[in-house]
């Protein structure tokens, strides 16, 4: 599904990442952690294209197709979708429009008709039942006055509306109590098949405890330095990341 090759990327002349190579096979749960400053988000950004960031090597493709030749919506068209650290107001934009507007967005896209009204407002309420998201929400702004935690599920809804084939979570456990963080997790549980994929960046093993990851990787100085099984991050649980920058001195 995904394949990324040797890639380089800098912001503001500075390199960030430094030669990540990573593949991503339809059904599997990729977790990246690593300490701040290793380059997550800034991998999580290439991938659906932020115009800040400048690619300066490697290759990416993405079911057969170059992917950093596509505009960010086409990426998002094609089934790419980042869940945000932080979230973002959008005062005036009706939730129900904001979705409606997406999803058919994407149905034509594949050559598909709009989805009718009626239809659209049972897929919603199917939806939002996914991460108990409260129904008046969707008569509101998006994510106006939302508390972090409604934040957060309002942004696994949007996954589950919009069924991306490759689902980035960036720290989405961020600032998440138990109750909202055990919500969201069983969202994107319940939102895992064979057909997708999903790659979750995060600091903390705890949502992994929720999570369960076919593979985790180690990112450190712009490179993926370690990769292994569940068990790695239990390890990075009990170590931290000094035994991590041990092992890389000098890179």
């Amino acid at each position: 599904m995904l394949k990324v090759e040797n890639l380089h990327a800098a912001i503001n002349g500075k390199e960030i990442l430094k030669g990540i190579d990573l593949t991503v096979l339809a059904g599997e749960v990729h977790v990246i952690m690593g300490p701040n400053g290793s380059g997550k988000s800034t991998f999580s950004s290439v991938l659906i294209g932020h115009p800040a960031i400048e690619v300066t090597k490697g290759k990416v493709t993405f079911e057969g197709k170059n992917l950093l030749d596509l505009l960010p919506e086409d990426r998002s068209r094609e089934g790419i979708f980042l869940s945000f650290q932080y979230p973002v107001e959008i005062p005036g934009v009706g939730m129900a429009n904001f979705m409606r507007t997406a999803v058919n967005e994407h149905r034509k896209y594949r050559g598909l008709e709009p989805v009718s009204a009626t239809d659209f407002l049972k897929m919603m309420r199917d939806k939002q039942k996914i991460v108990e998201l409260d129904s008046k929400l969707s008569n509101r702004s998006v994510n106006e006055g939302f508390s972090g935690g409604e934040k957060k599920r309002n942004e696994i809804f949007q996954m589950a509306m919009l069924e991306p084939k490759l689902a980035i979570l960036d720290e989405t456990d961020s600032g998440l109590d138990i109750d909202a963080l055990r919500i969201v997790s069983n969202g994107v549980n319940r939102l895992k098949s064979k057909e997708n994929a999903t790659i979750v960046i995060t600091h903390y093993q705890r949502l992994l405890d929720y999570i369960k990851p076919d593979y985790v990787h180690v990112l450190y100085k712009g490179r993926i330095v370690k990769s292994a099984g569940p068990e790695l991050a239990l390890e990075l649980e009990e170590k931290g990341y000094d035994w991590i920058r041990e092992e890389n001195e000098g890179n």
